[in-house]
């Protein structure tokens, strides 16, 4: 993989953003285990190249629809952590100002992130909408979603993949290919080993990437990105990766072979890219110490923030809604 140049400066700030969204994550589940949280909780853990990479890619004018293992991409793309918390704990403060205490419907149209739609894939067929709008107004803009290796399987993916090709749409399609859909592994939903595949059947453009690579995702969504925006249409990207825990937070995942899980733990996206951040000379232990200690500055002040915000206004909720 030839990767785009990225300047030293860029690479740590690939680094800083992959490293909040860590510190945010095992923040988030020693809240939840000490029953501190609202609701349930998805774990990022062992997607940060992926939803970092593709969020650095993107251009400011650019529009997003993540997923729940995306938290990254929110986080880079402007949603900072004070609100993402703040509406994780069902707060005023938090983005749905207490509708929804999770990430599902968690976006702001003034960042370009259109909130995520719980059930999979139901948030291409409005990221093509997105697409297909730049299209129409001649706007050099591209839209870009995520959707998971079992949501690939429905339906509705095929219907996009379609549409996006058939109308030369500016869209960026990746599928996070975690090994696992909630319970079932992938083996036992496709006999397609490469998702990625699936995109010559639709006359698209596919790539394969090492979703634990934060560069290499960064190189390839940028390529697909600009290739959207100078009218060459959809590109469907494969990123493989592990989901490294549960679906959620109440599922201990004991269906995962530990083995399995010891692999991909070798192949963890921070501390690879910590390596090679050491190796390549653009940083020391010290200095990426000191940017993982901003991080636990910045979890902890949102957190506290979170914490002390008012409850939501019970004569309130009919506000913000499509019908009282």
């Amino acid at each position: 993989m030839t990767h785009t140049q990225l300047s030293p400066q860029q690479k740590l700030e690939l680094y800083y953003w992959m490293r909040l969204t860590r510190t945010f994550d095992d923040r988030m589940l020693a809240l939840w285990k000490q029953g501190r949280g609202v609701g349930g909780t998805f774990s990022e853990r062992g997607h940060e190249a992926i939803g970092v990479g593709a969020a650095y890619a993107m251009y400011p004018d650019d529009v997003v629809a993540p997923m729940h293992r995306d938290l990254g991409c929110y986080l880079l793309r402007g949603l900072s952590p004070r609100r993402i918390f703040a509406n994780l704990l069902g707060r005023e403060t938090g983005i749905t100002r207490g509708r929804d205490a999770n990430l599902h419907g968690m976006g702001d149209l003034e960042h370009g992130i259109i909130g995520f739609i719980s059930h999979l894939p139901q948030s291409l067929p409005v990221a093509l909408g997105v697409a297909m709008s730049f299209r129409y107004r001649h706007e050099a803009r591209a839209a870009l979603t995520f959707v998971g290796d079992g949501a690939s399987s429905a339906g509705l993916f095929a219907e996009v993949l379609n549409m996006a090709a058939v109308f030369n749409a500016p869209l960026v399609i990746i599928v996070e290919n975690n090994q696992y859909a909630y319970s079932t592994p992938l083996s036992q939903q496709t006999k397609v080993p490469d998702l990625v595949v699936r995109a010559a059947a639709y006359g698209l453009p596919g790539v394969t990437v090492d979703g634990n690579d934060v560069e290499a995702v960064y190189s390839v969504v940028r390529q697909a990105i600009d290739r959207a925006r100078g009218g060459g249409g959809a590109t469907l990207i494969e990123a493989k990766t592990m989901r490294m825990l549960g679906h959620a937070i109440h599922d201990g995942a004991e269906y995962v072979p530990r083995e399995l899980l010891a692999e991909w733990e070798a192949k963890d996206p921070l501390r690879r890219y910590e390596g090679v951040l050491q190796q390549e000379g653009v940083a020391d232990a010290v200095e990426l110490s000191e940017i993982g200690e901003r991080c636990q500055r910045e979890i902890e002040s949102a957190i506290e923030f979170a914490e002390d915000s008012p409850w939501p206004d019970p004569a309130t909720v009919s506000e913000g809604v499509y019908a009282p």
